[in-house]
């Protein structure tokens, strides 16, 4: 299929579920994990920042861990035409939900509706305490960083703080996976942008969404093992191909 076909097979579509990944932020700064200059591929221990293991039992990667939060590009960088696209079709009507694997805020930073958008993995700007469960601002939790706090623990109950991201060795929200199942389950038409669909559960929501009789279409620089289920594969840049089969 050409751009043009995938365009009219989304429009002709009631109901347009959609999975982005980390390559639809590449193009407004933000790496992504597991390309070719990857966060992951360049620095491969960078991925302890984010395992919980290593997150609760060393105290050195959490002090790391909180100044990297407060580098994080999330926080100067701005939505590109892909985030924006997918604001357009949320006006038409047709999008069931906006499934994101990133934690960057960048959908609704560029407008789509918070209700519209489902963030499996959680989001950077804000922090949890793993033992009573009070929530407060990444602002906040920074501040006392910059204070001379190295490793800032809960107000409330002097818990270990950490970001509303899901950090892997943690389970997904019950809720927000619940909600995305359902979402898969109930369109016409499945659409992965910039994700290499090898994480899971997030990769499984295309098995439910084609097992739903579904259309799938797949917009990823790289092959994924979902390709060979796809009605469409679509290789070329994201912030090109997105707005021309969803505007």
């Amino acid at each position: 299929m050409n751009l043009s076909d995938v365009r009219d097979l989304i429009t002709g579509a009631d109901s347009v579920t959609v999975l982005t990944g980390a390559g639809v932020s590449t193009e407004s700064g933000i790496p992504d994990y597991r390309g070719p200059k990857g966060a992951w591929t360049t620095d491969p221990d960078s991925a302890k920042y984010v395992d919980i293991e290593y997150y609760v039992r060393d105290p050195e990667i959490r002090r790391r861990s909180w100044l990297r939060r407060g580098e994080h590009p999330a926080w100067t960088v701005e939505p590109n035409p892909a985030h924006h696209a997918l604001v357009e079709l949320e006006k038409t009507g047709r999008l069931r939900a906006l499934i994101t694997q990133n934690i960057d805020g960048l959908h609704q930073k560029a407008g789509s509706s918070p209700e519209a958008v489902l963030e499996i993995h959680g989001n950077i700007f804000g922090v949890e305490c793993m033992e009573c469960d009070a929530l407060t601002t990444m602002r906040a939790a920074l501040d006392r960083v910059e204070a001379g706090e190295p490793d800032p623990h809960c107000l409330d109950c002097g818990g270990m703080l950490k970001s509303t991201t899901i950090f892997f060795g943690q389970n997904l929200k019950p809720e927000v996976l619940r909600a995305s199942a359902e979402a898969a389950a109930d369109c016409d038409v499945f659409v992965a942008v910039g994700t290499s669909l090898t994480v899971f559960p997030a990769a499984g929501l295309v098995d439910v969404a084609v097992q739903s009789g579904a259309r799938l279409v797949v917009c990823n620089a790289e092959p994924t093992p979902y390709d060979r289920k796809a009605t469409a594969v679509v290789r070329e840049p994201i912030g090109e191909s997105l707005p021309a089969i969803l505007v």
